[in-house]
């Protein structure tokens, strides 16, 4: 009952009072549509809600999503995106896109595990050994469309993923060994692994929030995170964490998730230029992505006066080996994605694969 009421408060939220903060327009007045869409007098109005803000490449690659969508069918859609969580936290806007309140979220992996199990296997550290086999994984469109799949039952399914980057740790000190975290405060993504990954390198783990990072760190309720180097800059974590650690423990890919009943109501014409424009939205990410990486680690050099400090990757994935055959017992779901992801770093560690 309490999601029910969420969703049509948020439904009425969107149909006054949020338009403008979209990148497309129109009028949302008539919200007759089944699932809580709006229209305005011949379009169906596509929202799309993310975290990021407006020059992330998550956001780039949604314009481009957006163009492509309104290039071939302009007549009948207008696609609108909501950046910087203005319709609610990845998971409360999971929520809104099952009950076709909006139509698509980008949300993370760990927010998914609930939805379908199989998804945890992303938080398990020192899953991919380089890279390329994340990468190689992640296109893979075959295998994955199956993964993509699990979430049926809960009201949606994948599109496409986009690239997150390595996640490393960061803090108020040099973090050089896996001893350096012992004792230190971490904050985590609200994910069973890795709540378990950083207490077994002797950290107390923190799941909360992303917003609230910075202001934890900057008063001392957290000695650091962990994520990629966006975080620096983006939500300006170089300013308070001086030190940021390539021990490179996750490769976690974010998920853009679409309301299935929309999907499935698609022609299959609709249908073909949605997922089109997916895999557009997906390669415009992964470019920006690398452009955006190089220049945050310059800014954060620069001008924040962090340092980046290159470990012993070994050092840290033995530490925390053991985690992977416990999740592997604790979760069978996940053991074929496993396999199949040894299979792809095999090939990568034989043919001298980035590491």
């Amino acid at each position: 009952m309490k999601k029910r009421i969420l969703a049509f408060l948020m439904v009425g939220i969107l149909g006054v009072g949020l338009t403008a903060c979209g990148s497309g327009s129109g009028d949302v007045s008539d919200s007759s549509n089944a699932g809580g869409a709006t229209f305005d007098a011949n379009k169906r109005i596509v929202r799309i809600s993310h975290a990021q803000s407006e020059t992330h490449p998550e956001h780039l690659g949604l314009l481009a999503f957006e163009e492509y969508v309104e290039e071939k069918l302009g007549d009948k859609y207008d696609v609108q995106i909501f950046p910087n969580e203005i319709l609610g936290s990845a998971q409360k806007a999971i929520e809104l896109t099952q009950t076709g309140a909006i139509d698509f979220v980008v949300a993370g992996t760990a927010n998914l595990e609930t939805f379908a199990d199989v998804y945890e296997i992303f938080s398990m550290p020192y899953l991919f050994n380089s890279v390329d086999a994340y990468k190689a994984t992640m296109e893979d469109t075959d295998y994955m469309d199956k993964v993509y799949a699990s979430t049926g039952k809960a009201g949606f399914q994948v599109l496409t993923w986009y690239n997150a980057g390595t996640r490393n740790f960061y803090a108020t000190k040099p973090i050089n060994t896996p001893d350096d975290l012992k004792g230190l405060k971490i904050r985590v993504q609200q994910s069973p692994a890795s709540v378990n990954m950083v207490k077994a390198f002797g950290a107390a783990a923190s799941p909360m929030s992303f917003g609230e990072v910075y202001t934890a760190i900057q008063q001392g309720v957290i000695n650091g995170a962990e994520n990629n180097e966006l975080a620096l800059t983006n939500n300006k974590h170089g300013e308070v964490a001086k030190y940021f650690s390539y021990n490179m423990h996750q490769m976690i890919p974010d998920m853009l998730v679409g309301n299935l009943k929309f999907i499935n109501g698609l022609s299959d014409e609709e249908r073909q230029v949605f997922e089109e424009a997916a895999a557009i939205s997906t390669q415009v990410e992964l470019e920006e992505w690398d452009k955006q990486v190089e220049e945050a680690k310059k800014i954060a050099q620069d001008d924040m006066g962090v340092e980046f400090i290159d470990v012993d990757v070994e050092a840290f994935r033995q530490k925390v080996l053991p985690l992977q055959q416990e999740m592997l017992e604790e979760n069978p779901n996940i053991q074929d994605l496993y396999d199949h992801i040894q299979e792809i770093n095999e090939q990568y560690s034989s043919e001298g694969g980035e590491e």
